[in-house]
């Protein structure tokens, strides 16, 4: 199945799923060697998928460990401009689930062997959470709203 992204118009519209991986107040973001910033571990829902399935998908694709999900934490709109559909500037719209998974036996063993779009090689990095303000993070509501994590699930709209 393909994934759900596709062109409108003059823009484009994603449908995400992230997956918040906490241990020792850090949290686990992903990297990659062509991008200035660290990012969710997570990608995009395929059609006819559910965003459950999905997350416990790419969390699998990026860590190689089958996670349990503990709750749904935030929905995120997000507006933004990217390359994506070989343009330059493309006006995206993007809705993202962020689920909080449980914590797993084997989390020391998680080995990255995944690989971004374009082929750029994905590496882990545990970050401190109360020090996110200092790296260049993605999304970046990670700073703030990942030191106090709410039982009620967080809607959060971003425009860039």
């Amino acid at each position: 199945m393909d994934d759900i992204t596709f062109d409108v118009g003059d823009g484009c519209f994603l449908y995400t799923v992230r997956a918040i991986i906490i241990k020792d107040d850090c949290v686990l973001m992903v990297k990659n060697e062509s991008s200035p910033y660290y990012y969710s571990v997570g990608g995009r829902v395929k059609l006819g998928e559910t965003s459950e399935t999905a997350v416990l998908r790419e969390t699998y694709e990026e860590t190689n460990l089958v996670f349990e999900i503990d709750r749904l934490a935030f929905i995120h709109e997000n507006f933004f401009v990217s390359s994506l559909f070989s343009r330059e500037s493309c006006p995206c719209h993007e809705i993202g689930f962020f689920y909080l998974m449980k914590p797993h036996e084997d989390i020391g063993s998680i080995i990255c062997n995944s690989v971004a779009e374009g082929g750029a090689e994905e590496s882990l990095h545990w970050l401190p959470i109360d020090k996110l303000s200092e790296y260049p993070v993605y999304p970046v509501f990670y700073k703030s709203r990942l030191k106090e994590l709410s039982d009620k699930v967080g809607h959060i709209v971003t425009r860039d």
